[in-house]
C-alpha cells in the first residue's frame, strides 16, 4: 500500500532505519521505506516501536488520525491538511511557500523565540534537533510569537522576588521600597516649594510632605544643599522652627543619613536618665556588619564619644556582651549552610539550656552572635527536630529582660527579618496611644529597605 506523492523523491533517509531485519521492500520509487507489511490494513494495528529506532516517542500514526502524537513525518489523510489546535484550517505553523510536494504540509512546531529559525524541535520534531537542508521549499517560516506557556518545561520568564530576609540590607537598598528616586528631580525647584511653604504667616505641611516623602535620602540631601545654596539658609533650621511634634520628628528623621539617623537614635536612647533598650536591640542586632561599623564611626565622628563605651556605662549584664558583641560587626555573613555545624550547635544550645539546670548564657551569646542568619536558620530548624521544642521558646524560658529580646531579635531576623519589623510596628500602634517614635524609625529606615515586605507582613499580622 503507498501514498501517492509522498514523501517526495530525494528525501534524505534517516539513520538505523529501518532497523535490521526489517529491511522493507518498495513499491515504487520515492515511497516511503515501511517494513514489509506496512502499514497495516484498514481494523489493524502496529507492532511494537523497537527500542532506540525511528519513530522516536510517540510511535507511527495511529489509524484514521494525523497528526500521531509526536509523530512526524508521517501521511496525510484523504480530504486535505489537518490542523493542530489552535491553528486555522488548512494552515500549519509557517507551511512552506508555494507548498512544493506537501500542499500546504503543514510543519512540526519547533522551539523558536522572537521569529528566528528553530535549532531545536519540541518532542515530534524531526530527529537529531537540526532542519534538512534539503527540506523541499527552502527553510520553513516561524511564528514570530510562542505561546510559553504551552510549554511546561520552559516556565515565562518574569522578575523574581527573591525572599531576602536573611540577605544584608545592603544588597536589598532601593529595590522594593516604598520611596523610590523620583522622575525628572530638580533639586533647586524643590528647595523653592519648601522655600514658599514655610514663608510668611503659617507653613503648608501639605506641601513639604509632598516634596520630601516622595524624594529618595539621596535627593533629599541635594535638596539640603539647593536650600543653602540658593536662600544661604539652612533648610534643618528652618523646617525645625516651623515643626513640631511628631511632624517635626518625622521630617527631620527623612533628612537624616541612613547612616547618621542610626547613630542619632542610639545617642538618643542612652542619652539623659534611663536607656531605651529596645532601640538599641533593634539597630544593633539587626544591621550588617558594614552597617555598624559606618554606625561606629558615624557615631564618634559626629557626637564625639565611643559607641561601646557608652553600651557599657548604661547597660550591665550578659545584655551588656551581647550589644558589645554585636557592635563589633563581626558576624559571619556568609550565604552557604553547614548542616552538620547546625547539628552540632543545635546540640551545644540544647545543653547549655534545657539539657541542664541553670543556662549557660556565653554558649547563646557565642552562638547567635557569630553565625550567619542563614545558618542560624538551619539551626532553629536542627533544633526543633532534635528538642520538639522551637529555639524561640527555648529562649523564653532560659532567659527574661533585655537579653531576652535581644536574643529573640537575633531568632526572629534570621527567621524573617520583615516579619520582625513587621510585628515590631504592630505593637507600636497596638493598645491605647501609639508609640510614635517607635513608628517613626521604622517607617524611615526601612522605607528604601524592602519596606513593601514589611507592609505586606503586617497586612498578615493584623
Amino acid at each position: 500500500m503507498s501514498y501517492p506523492g509522498y514523501p517526495p523523491t530525494g528525501y534524505p533517509p534517516f539513520p538505523g532505519y529501518p532497523p535490521a531485519g526489517q529491511e522493507s521492500s518498495f513499491s515504487s520509487p520515492g515511497q516511503y521505506p515501511y517494513p514489509s507489511g506496512f502499514p497495516p490494513v484498514a481494523g489493524g494495528a502496529y507492532p511494537p516501536v523497537p527500542s532506540g529506532t525511528y519513530p522516536g516517542p510517540g510511535g507511527y500514526p495511529s489509524p484514521g488520525g494525523y497528526p500521531a502524537p509526536g509523530g512526524y513525518p508521517g501521511a496525510p489523510q484523504p480530504g486535505g491538511v489537518p490542523s493542530y489546535p489552535g491553528v486555522p484550517p488548512g494552515q500549519g505553523f509557517g507551511a512552506p511557500p508555494g507548498g512544493a510536494g506537501f500542499s500546504g504540509y503543514p510543519q512540526p512546531p519547533s522551539q523558536s523565540y522572537g521569529g528566528g529559525p528553530a535549532q531545536v524541535p519540541v518532542p515530534g520534531g524531526f530527529p537529531g534537533g537540526q532542519i534538512p537542508s534539503q527540506y523541499p521549499g527552502g527553510q520553513p517560516q516561524y511564528p514570530s510569537q510562542i505561546n510559553t506557556e504551552s510549554f511546561s518545561s520552559y516556565p515565562a520568564f518574569s522578575p523574581v522576588s527573591l525572599d531576602c530576609s536573611s540577605e544584608p540590607a545592603a544588597m536589598t537598598q532601593g529595590t522594593q521600597g516604598t520611596i523610590r528616586p523620583a522622575a525628572n528631580f530638580d533639586a533647586m525647584r524643590d528647595a523653592e516649594i519648601l522655600r514658599k511653604a514655610m514663608k510668611g504667616f503659617g507653613t503648608d505641611e501639605q506641601a513639604i510632605v509632598d516634596v520630601v516623602a516622595s524624594r529618595s535620602n539621596d535627593q533629599r540631601q541635594k535638596i539640603k544643599s539647593a536650600f543653602k545654596t540658593m536662600y544661604g539658609k539652612d533648610l534643618i533650621k528652618d523646617l525645625k522652627s516651623e515643626l513640631s511634634g511628631n511632624m517635626e520628628e518625622l521630617i527631620l528623621a527623612l533628612f537624616m543619613p541612613p547612616t547618621y539617623y542610626d547613630a542619632w537614635s542610639l545617642r538618643h536612647a542612652m542619652q539623659g536618665v534611663g536607656t531605651q533598650e529596645r532601640v538599641l536591640i533593634e539597630i544593633l542586632c539587626t544591621r550588617t556588619n558594614q552597617e555598624i561599623r559606618e554606625i561606629v564611626r558615624c557615631y564618634e565622628s559626629e557626637f564625639g564619644r565611643d559607641l561601646e563605651k557608652d553600651i557599657r556605662s548604661d547597660t550591665s549584664g550578659h545584655f551588656e556582651r551581647l550589644l558589645v558583641s554585636m557592635c563589633q560587626g563581626n558576624r559571619d555573613e556568609n550565604q552557604s549552610v553547614n548542616h552538620q555545624m547546625a547539628q552540632d550547635d543545635a546540640q551545644r544550645l540544647y545543653q547549655a539550656g534545657e539539657g541542664r539546670l541553670g543556662t549557660d548564657e556565653s554558649c547563646f551569646n557565642m552562638i547567635l552572635a557569630t553565625r550567619s542568619f542563614p545558618q542560624l536558620k538551619a539551626t532553629m530548624e536542627a533544633y526543633s527536630r532534635m528538642a520538639n521544642r522551637d529555639l524561640l521558646s527555648s529562649v523564653c524560658r532560659e532567659f527574661s529582660g533585655s537579653v531576652e529580646s535581644g536574643l529573640k531579635t537575633i531568632l526572629q531576623c534570621a527567621q524573617n527579618r520583615p516579619a520582625f519589623f513587621a510585628e515590631r510596628l504592630y505593637y507600636s500602634m497596638k493598645g491605647a496611644g501609639t508609640d510614635d517614635s517607635t513608628l517613626v524609625r521604622i517607617v524611615v529606615t526601612r522605607s528604601e529597605v524592602r519596606q513593601r515586605d514589611v507592609l505586606s507582613d503586617l497586612e498578615f499580622a493584623c
